[in-house]
């Protein structure tokens, strides 16, 4: 009996081995069309597929369409697929990777997950691709003259049709080259290249060293409120030319000053930034903008000063930031010159505000010149130019005195008036001042501490 135990459980393991190995070659023949177990490719699982069936799958899974072209200027340009003949196939892949898997070795994957990243293979029309590269604004947005030239835009520049010179031929291989594996961002910056100068070339750069050293300048100027660079786009219109317009050079080869060019400039800045004698625009505390003509005050640039100056100094090659010389000049430089510390008048509401740093530090009733005699305080934007304590003021038929005395226009003035008991109103129609403007001497106390020379004083009705 335990002879034929013994028996019947071998011949057991037999059939059981002999089972096996029949389902595991079954099982082999089953792979022997597709892909073996946990095969994954980009995220696909291909188990038991064909190469038809992944084909398909991959090509959905795809999602391109086009691919884009990237220039040196960092342009880009989009070319459809269907354009140039492009059909996206997996195929020769698929069945390369197919083949290098033995079906009756299957069981390995078991172990050993294949996960495979595969790119399509991309193969473009030759003349469809040459004729797309043609169309899409690659070559047209970097054609270059193929010369040499110097021209004035915002001052000379050189327009060097030589260099960085697109290579249509390099452009073309490196496209095909990055389509065939799987490449559908191409950067195309590689495929420029120098073309070599002519001697007429040659002379034309270095005549440009020339242009563009003198056009070059290091002077600033310091308005106040703002900076004026001496820029190429200035100073080329101080280079001497020819009739022709071709640059004068001297007898060693050198350009020439011209002159004119900086008295040129000048006389825009000063037309910028001159404003006695000009109207100012002024936001009165009542609410209106108010335009005021006349008045002492304001800046005024020194221009023979300048020019001698800027002569010197651009011949010198300087290089610093330069405040001009002025014939006039206000408390405040630049085109709002009046600043944020004045006096304003308002002769229509017969109000005295001082601001101060752009606060308004006090206000006033005052009363100015009398209207009904032709004595009205004249409107201008002036300035203090003298503080003065306990003097007697004269004039036809009058002599008063004042403890406080500050003349901003000839013999026109802001002082107290101790002879007055009020203020404001319409008194100045018929009982105001010669002139004058008449303020409270408590106020005028509190003025004097504060105001100094050249403080402007701002006067209108």
């Amino acid at each position: 009996m335990g002879k034929r135990k013994g028996l019947a459980i071998q011949l057991a393991v037999i059939f059981g081995i002999l089972f096996l190995a029949i389902l595991y070659f079954v099982l082999g023949a089953c792979y022997r069309d597709g892909f073996g177990p946990g095969t994954f490719i980009n995220g696909v699982y291909c188990t038991g597929k064909s190469v038809e069936q992944v084909n398909e799958e991959l090509k959905e899974r795809y999602g391109k369409d086009s691919f884009l072209i990237q220039d040196a200027e960092g342009h880009s340009y989009t070319i459809a697929f269907s354009s140039v003949g492009i059909e996206i196939d997996y195929t020769s892949q698929l069945n390369a990777m197919r083949l290098r898997q033995n079906p009756y070795l299957w069981i390995i994957n078991l172990f050993d997950f294949r996960y495979r990243s595969m790119a399509p293979e991309i193969q473009p029309d030759a003349g469809l691709l040459v004729k797309e590269l043609a169309s899409c604004g690659l070559y047209a947005d970097n054609q270059k003259s193929e010369t040499v030239e110097i021209l004035r835009e915002e001052g000379y520049v050189l327009q060097d049709g030589m260099q960085d010179v697109l290579n249509e031929e390099a452009v073309l291989q490196t496209v095909k080259e990055a389509l065939e594996t799987g490449e559908t961002q191409i950067d195309v910056s590689s495929c420029y290249r120098d073309l070599p100068y002519t001697e007429e070339m040659l002379e034309t750069l270095e005549l440009w060293k020339k242009v563009d050293a003198f056009q070059t300048c290091g002077i600033v100027y310091d308005m106040g409120d703002g900076r004026v660079e001496l820029t190429p786009d200035i100073v080329a219109d101080w280079i001497l030319l020819k009739e022709n317009g071709e640059f004068f050079l001297d007898e060693n080869g050198e350009l020439v000053l011209r002159e004119e060019g900086i008295r040129e400039f000048l006389d825009a800045l000063c037309e910028e930034y001159d404003t006695y004698g000009k109207p100012h625009v002024f936001q009165a505390t009542r609410g209106e903008t108010v335009t005021i003509e006349g008045g002492t005050y304001g800046c005024k640039i020194d221009k023979e000063a300048e020019f001698d100056y800027l002569k010197q100094a651009f011949l010198a090659k300087a290089e610093e930031v330069h405040i001009p010389a002025y014939t006039r000049e206000a408390y405040v430089r630049g085109k709002d010159d009046i600043g944020g510390t004045y006096v304003e008048v308002d002769m229509t509401q017969q109000k005295l505000y001082y601001y101060e740093n752009g606060e308004l530090f006090l206000e006033t009733d005052v009363v100015t010149g009398n209207t009904g005699r032709r004595l009205g305080t004249p409107e201008g934007v002036n300035y203090i130019y003298s503080i003065q304590r306990n003097r007697t003021l004269r004039g036809p038929g009058y002599a008063a005195f004042v403890k406080y005395w500050m003349p901003v226009k000839g013999n026109i003035g802001l002082h107290d008036a101790s002879w007055r008991k009020e203020f404001g109103g319409e008194i100045y129609k018929t009982n105001g001042s010669h002139g004058c403007v008449n303020v409270p001497g408590d106020v005028m106390a509190q003025l004097y501490e504060r105001l100094e020379v050249g403080v402007p004083v701002v006067m209108f009705y």
